[in-house]
């Protein structure tokens, strides 16, 4: 059923249906966005009581999708040296970089140079890499977890294939294939990765540093010098997907508890930097 699922992904056109999804989630016909809210929130059981506004407080259902939280609804772990988790969502997976292999799931790995390229790749052979899936009705934007200046982004095209559980198991490379947004930082820890993948019907993706930054056409690297303090908001999903988060080898351990089906929220402690 798994392949089988993928394969229907494979012939669908994802691009223009992620287009389409995108025009009808940034109506502001007030019925269509009410409707679509109100929907949505009852399908997928999302939790409004940390939302800055009530489910009639948004002007379009894409402003909904990608609401704030009330201050303080997500405190950061007060030491700083923990590694903050970047999103809300569920630990797809997590452990050591094998030289240039991160796991995808069980008996199936990636490459690093494939997923970031090569030039990003290099200081993280053999370091420490977690995956967390955010799910619909999770809160979508991503924080940082560490402080630190980006340095650098690269914006890779690609396919747009859902990143569930289900497709992961089926689609090898699934997070090379898919389109994402590569942000470098040299955090006060050392470099630090947070890829950003996008998937279908979920493929834009926006920073705070230069806007909404796909779809792409072509792959793009710009250079930029800007510090963000840790748990800084440094972008949104405009309809959902998967964060990314490598630390170089023997910079970081992760905490017992980041293991595969662990929910984790933003500002919660991921791991432990090792200066």
């Amino acid at each position: 059923m798994d392949a089988l699922f993928a394969l229907l992904q494979r012939l669908l056109p994802q691009h223009g249906l992620s287009r389409l999804a995108g025009r009808i989630a940034r109506a502001r016909t007030p019925w269509l966005r009410r409707l679509l809210i109100r929907t949505f929130t009852r399908v997928y059981g999302v939790d409004l009581s940390e939302a800055a506004a009530g489910p009639d407080g948004y002007a379009s259902f894409n402003d909904f999708f990608t609401r704030a939280l009330r201050d303080g609804a997500r405190p950061l772990d007060p030491d700083p040296d923990a590694v903050l988790s970047p999103a809300d969502g569920t630990i797809s997976q997590a452990g050591a970089i094998d030289g240039d292999l991160l796991l995808q799931a069980k008996g199936t790995r990636y490459s690093l140079d494939a997923l970031v390229g090569p030039r990003d790749a290099a200081d993280f052979y053999g370091g420490r890499f977690a995956t967390i899936y955010l799910a619909p009705r999770d809160y979508h934007r991503v924080h940082l977890p560490a402080a630190g200046t980006l340095t650098a982004t690269t914006a890779i095209p690609g396919a747009l294939f859902s990143v569930n559980a289900r497709t992961e198991a089926a689609v090898t490379d699934l997070f090379c294939r898919n389109e994402r947004l590569v942000c470098r930082f040299d955090t006060d820890h050392g470099p630090m990765l947070v890829v950003l993948v996008g998937a279908m019907i979920v493929a834009s993706i926006e920073t705070v540093w230069g806007g909404p930054a796909s779809p792409y056409r072509r792959e793009v690297r710009d250079h930029w010098s800007q510090r963000l303090e840790r748990g800084a908001e440094i972008g949104r999903f405009l309809l959902g997907s998967t964060v990314i988060v490598c630390l170089p080898p023997g910079r970081g351990r992760w905490e017992p508890h980041v293991a595969t089906g662990q929910r984790v929220r933003v500002g919660q402690r991921l791991g432990t930097f090792l200066d």
